[in-house]
């Protein structure tokens, strides 16, 4: 009798995090991540030309961490470390990173895409391509290496933007609905009035400021003159007794814009406003790619809302006196959150995948930048390079597997 009360009591209290430790190959996929974040965070320990600790001419140097150190104004410019072939130095002592090449470096011994078990030319073992290089001589290893950083960057970066997003209009969209959050009449003749001068100064004048115009800070400007607009018509009508109100069909209007996006291919939607940028951002491409990948975590969050906003401790909540405001984001919206783990688990390996598709276009990334998938773009110059299209591909292949894992896991974990 013992045993089944205590195994009641284990079930009852289990979480779902351990819950999702509970499958084997969430446990591998879990430390498999773990293994991708370290590598991310310490990718110039692993691959990088500059040696970890160097001597020369009886100096000390600590080559990686001056390079993390200068642009923050740590440490004051030494034109001998910015100047130095660090290939080519005659060094007194010097520990060099596993791989000693950066993803850009270009060794011209071993140039025309030579594969992991080809004739090498190198000073020593140690220099030894141990997965090939591409046309131009770069390390194949390198740069698997450094890509893992720009993949998960962009994975985790891009779904922050759409869980900002996502979370903020999903959560208006289930809590108020279409009659929720009302206005005074006279509020939204403001903002009709204000509408003019809106479009004008946050569509079309120039951005203020001295700011350069891109279509990042064409963006926020809008936002930012629309809050301002709304703030206004707040401030000029404040709220009145017997006052007439309308209804924000917020609802409505959220479903509409995202059936909207949903009807137009993701991958084309990318493409056509990629194409409009005017030079090649990092940033700008995991901004856009959360700006299109939210409406999945709106619609988690709305049916979550839709069911929350009816509960008892919701209407205590109004009994008592709190504000909509209040019950909606302190209460009502931590409770409606753990299954939009799921749908950010998911939307980190297609966020991957869309980076990998363009920067294998050549659109949108930096040309200089080595990712995956401008290291897959090599095979078409080379179609017997079989190592410049299996490396990348697999590291792609066992990254977007893992967050896929995770998310069937994830949803298994919650749902029981």
């Amino acid at each position: 009798m013992s045993d089944i009360m205590y195994i009641s009591s284990s079930e009852a209290t289990t979480t779902w995090w351990k819950r999702l430790h509970h499958r084997r190959v969430n446990r591998w996929s879990l430390r498999a991540l773990y293994i991708l974040l370290f590598v991310t965070i310490t990718a110039d320990f692993w691959a990088n030309e500059k040696p970890i600790y160097c001597q020369i001419d009886g100096n000390t140097y600590w080559p990686i961490f001056y390079s993390y150190a200068r642009p923050l104004g740590i440490v004051a410019p030494n034109g001998k470390l910015e100047q130095i072939n660090w290939l080519t130095e005659s060094y007194d002592r010097v520990v060099r990173c596993p791989i000693p090449y950066s993803p850009t470096t270009i060794d011209r011994k071993n140039m025309r895409a030579i594969g992991p078990g080809g004739n090498q030319r190198f000073a020593s073992l140690r220099f030894r391509h141990w997965l090939g290089t591409d046309e131009l001589g770069k390390d194949v290893a390198a740069g698997l290496i450094h890509g893992t950083r720009i993949a998960l960057m962009v994975g985790l970066v891009a779904m922050l933007f759409a869980s900002i997003i996502g979370i903020s209009l999903g959560a208006i969209a289930g809590y108020y609905g279409d009659t929720r959050l009302s206005w005074p009449r006279q509020r939204f003749g403001v903002l009709i009035l204000g509408s003019l001068p809106w479009v004008f100064y946050g569509w079309i004048a120039p951005v203020p400021w001295g700011l350069e115009q891109t279509f990042l800070t064409r963006l926020l400007w809008i936002l930012f003159t629309l809050v301002l607009l709304l703030l206004v018509s707040r401030v000029l009508v404040p709220r009145r007794p017997n006052q007439i109100m309308i209804a924000w069909p917020l609802d409505f209007c959220i479903m509409r814009i995202i059936e909207m996006l949903n009807a137009i291919p993701a991958l084309l939607l990318l493409l056509a406003i990629v194409a409009t940028l005017e030079k090649s951002s990092l940033f700008l491409v995991m901004a856009i790619i959360g700006v299109i990948r939210w409406t999945g975590i709106a619609r988690f969050v709305r049916a979550e809302m839709l069911k929350i906003r009816d509960q008892h401790y919701i209407e205590a909540g109004r009994v008592i006196g709190l504000k909509e405001n209040q019950i909606l984001w302190r209460h009502a919206l931590p409770n409606g959150l753990r299954p939009v783990l799921i749908t950010i688990a998911f939307g980190i390996s297609g966020a991957i995948l869309l980076e990998a598709f363009l920067s294998f276009l050549g659109i949108g990334l930096p040309p200089d930048m080595v990712t995956w998938g401008t290291m897959l773009n090599k095979i078409k110059s080379n179609p017997n390079a079989w190592w410049l299209a299996f490396f990348p591909g697999m590291a792609i292949f066992v990254t977007v597997t893992i967050f896929n894992i995770l998310g069937e896991g994830l949803t298994e974990a919650l749902d029981r």
